[in-house]
């Protein structure tokens, strides 16, 4: 059995989650998560410094084969948006630097491949982390989202909703034999 070692990570200015997670043949074990925090008070340069760091120290401990990292989303404060595209630029440095192939999703591909459909609340997505991953406890809300795109990629993207097509057709949004 292949046994492949996934880091997922959910990048932030602020805060960026990590997750960490191992693919055993059909099953999901989960391996280390956490959250890498910058200060309000730091510089840009500073905080993403502290991102790739940070990224940098997950790899180094956990020694991951594969990453998957969410994309950014456009949102209504521009801004905001290109300091979240900056974190997580550093973030993909820190992995690409470490030789590590990297697989981008975005939310919607995350929430379907973990609660089924892309429309999921941020809620239902920490549930279903802590069950496919048999957790105690729900992990924070930033590391429960890294540890959903860990998850996306273990499943190839493709997420836990797609069904077994072959010979059938689909007719108002219903599979037909």
């Amino acid at each position: 059995m292949t046994v492949t070692r996934i880091l997922g990570i959910d990048p932030g200015l602020r805060v960026t989650g990590f997750g960490v997670i191992e693919k055993h043949g059909n099953q999901l074990v989960y391996v280390a998560s956490g959250c890498i925090k910058s200060k309000d008070t730091e510089s840009l340069p500073e905080r993403l410094k502290t991102v790739f760091a940070g990224i940098s120290q997950v790899i180094a401990t956990y020694g991951p084969a594969q990453a998957a990292v969410e994309k950014v989303f456009v949102n209504v404060n521009p801004q905001s948006t290109l300091l979240l595209g900056q974190a997580r630029g550093a973030a993909i440095s820190a992995l690409v630097h470490a030789g590590l192939p990297v697989a981008e999703y975005t939310a919607l591909q995350v929430k379907q491949a973990v609660v089924g459909h892309g429309k999921a609340a941020k809620e239902q997505v920490q549930h279903m982390v802590v069950r496919l991953l048999s957790l105690p406890g729900a992990p924070a809300a930033d590391a429960a989202d890294a540890l959903a795109c860990a998850i996306c990629h273990a499943h190839g993207g493709q997420g836990l909703g797609l069904l077994a097509t072959a010979g059938y057709r689909v007719r108002g949004g219903r599979l037909i034999g």
